[in-house]
Formats: C-alpha cells, sequence, structure tokens
C-alpha cells in the first residue's frame, strides 16, 4: 500500500487516511501542509483490492466508524473529521 509523504518538520508518525475527493480531507492535508508538518497519507478510495482492504481495517483501529478523514498519530492518538483546532493542539502543543 502506497503512503504519499509531504515534508515538513517531524512531530512524531503522522499518518492521514483520507479520500481523493472529500473536501474536508483535503482542508486537513492543506492545514498539515501550512503547519509545515512532516506527515504521509493514504487516498483509500484510490486503492484496490487487497491494499483498499487492509487500509480500511487499520482505520477501524483507531477509528470504529470508518469514516474520514482519519488522523492517526504516533499510532496512539486518533483525530477524526476537521478538528483544526485538535489537530493544533496535537501537533504544535
Amino acid at each position: 500500500m502506497e503512503k504519499k509523504h509531504s515534508p515538513g518538520v517531524k512531530k512524531g508518525e503522522v499518518l492521514l487516511y483520507a479520500l481523493s475527493t472529500c473536501i474536508w480531507c483535503q482542508k486537513t492535508k492543506k492545514l498539515l501542509k501550512d503547519m509545515g508538518i512532516d506527515f504521509y497519507y493514504i487516498d483509500v478510495d484510490l486503492l484496490e483490492g487487497e491494499d483498499r482492504k487492509k487500509a480500511e481495517e487499520e482505520i477501524r483501529r483507531f477509528n470504529p466508524r470508518g469514516s474520514f478523514p482519519t488522523l492517526v498519530i504516533n499510532n496512539k492518538q486518533c483525530i477524526v473529521g476537521y478538528q483544526e483546532d485538535e489537530i493544533r493542539k496535537a501537533l504544535i502543543g
């Protein structure tokens, strides 16, 4: 499964599960880029077969509803939806 990378300042392992057509997912990507955060993202709707199934299973570990965007920080903290204040607090403090 291919993860796309957006370089920036390392704030731990930051992974965004998104849909390529979702406006809230696009806003979350833009926010992370504007903040200068190093992160990876997966556009789940562009995956096929086993890759897509695996991504959906990973999402449900953190977000049982499987909704988007799902932002996972250090495999511990999960922020669901476009929650600008919560994202800023988690990554900047």
